[in-house]
């Protein structure tokens, strides 16, 4: 489920993660592979869109953290938005991927792709300004 809480540096952080389903296996995929298809994921994202995005890292863990297990993708940092005259000289916002639970609740490598995918973008919207309940309406939550 969708969450806000304080993030890094008193920053808003703003996270995406769904109900794991528990299907008795894990997909199996190494790090460096769910690394290129975050990086795919992004090179999807249109040219107009990405010139725009400004000061953000993206990053893949393995497992989120242990009070939120199921999370899937996380943003935190001050959406573009939000962003006044006062916006200088600030860490870089960060998006983390992260694996373990993508793995967990996906059965193919095909669903891996398209739930990397929508985490992605969801998480990429956040830095636009964009809040969940818009998401969830154009399908992304």
């Amino acid at each position: 489920m969708p969450k806000s809480r304080p993030g890094y540096a008193g920053l808003p952080r703003i996270s995406y993660g769904r109900l794991v389903p528990d299907n008795g296996s894990v997909l199996e995929m190494t790090r460096e592979t769910f690394e290129e298809l975050v990086a795919e994921a992004l090179d999807r994202i249109p040219p107009e869109l990405t010139r725009l995005m400004d000061n953000v890292a993206v990053f893949v863990e393995d497992e989120p953290p242990a009070d939120d297990p199921e999370l899937l993708g996380l943003y935190e940092g001050t959406p573009l938005t939000e962003r006044g005259e006062w916006y200088a000289g600030v860490l870089p916002d960060r998006i983390t991927i992260y694996r373990g639970p993508t793995l967990r609740m996906c059965e193919s490598r095909e669903d891996v792709i398209a739930e990397t995918e929508i985490t992605v973008v969801h998480e990429i919207a956040h830095h636009f300004g964009i809040d969940d309940a818009r998401l969830h309406a154009l399908g992304y939550g």
